[in-house]
């Protein structure tokens, strides 16, 4: 069969290729290139946001009065949600501990499992969801709101830098506050799960305190602290980094808002996963 080449109405040999194989290996290359473009500009203004608050803190170019007043903005005025979700995640950990360990092993292993699970894992990642609700969430719409309108921008052109004004404070006040908030969600918990073990188990205090202590090590309260300090610090990098570039107007400070939410939660259980392969090998 022949085929015809009609020059003039604009058709070459191009437009007579197949049309399957090719311009799919195009566009799914298309989306890798784009995709990897995405990655490596969200990874380099990241990295210019820790540096820029990294130099602000070591220069003493950051208003301390600032970061006082996030640390409290941060602490002190989440403490009674962090508090009320370190008490219920003692209270129904001791209560399934209890249900699972009835008849079959000793009651006083509950201590050890509720001690356990909340210093190594539930304290510390409870209480960095709730940071994100109330502070990442926040931090994000209030950039955001400044960046579309153009307040950045005027900061800017006073030679202001963003984000050692705005953003070297908080990414400071989180990575102090969230350990300490991190401490009283386990102190919390422990006492809800004691309290409730022995309320719906009849389990004693001295009892409970035994199987707590029999398989407790130091480390742990240090790896429980370690990790609400690193979660601290990422979460409002990543908040002020989606902050500083949002567009759009009132529906972009949404979006960004939601998306960072979503990257915070992301970052903060990538960061959980691997805290266990590094340290508790």
């Amino acid at each position: 069969m022949q085929v015809e080449l009609d020059m003039g109405e604009g058709r070459s040999s191009e437009a007579l290729l197949p049309k399957v194989g090719r311009p799919l290996a195009v566009r799914w290359l298309g989306a890798l290139g784009r995709g990897a473009e995405g990655v490596a500009r969200h990874a380099g203004e990241l990295s210019l946001i820790v540096w820029g608050a990294l130099t602000a803190l070591f220069t003493g170019r950051v208003s301390f009065r600032q970061v006082v007043r996030e640390m409290y903005s941060m602490g002190v005025q989440s403490l009674p949600i962090v508090l009320l979700t370190g008490i219920l995640s003692g209270v129904v950990t001791s209560q399934q501990g209890g249900y699972q360990f009835t008849g079959s092993v000793p009651l006083y292993v509950v201590g050890s499992v509720v001690v356990s699970s909340i210093v190594l894992e539930l304290g510390p990642v409870l209480t960095a969801v709730v940071f994100i609700g109330r502070v990442g969430a926040r931090i994000t719409a209030e950039l955001g709101t400044m960046k579309v309108s153009e307040q950045i921008d005027a900061l800017e052109s006073l030679g202001r830098d963003p984000v050692r004004t705005l953003g070297a404070p908080r990414i400071i006040a989180g990575t102090l506050v969230l350990p300490m908030l991190v401490a009283f969600a386990n102190l919390i918990g422990i006492a809800g799960g004691m309290l409730t073990a022995e309320a719906t188990l009849g389990l004693g205090r001295e009892t409970f305190l035994y199987g707590a202590r029999l398989f407790f090590h130091a480390f742990d309260i240090y790896y429980s602290v370690g990790k609400g300090m690193v979660f601290g610090f990422i979460i409002p990098v990543i908040a002020v980094h989606m902050g500083l570039r949002t567009y759009g107007g009132a529906e972009g400070v949404g979006r960004a808002t939601t998306t960072s939410v979503v990257y915070m939660i992301l970052a903060v259980l990538i960061l959980d996963a691997t805290f266990p392969m590094i340290f508790l090998r």
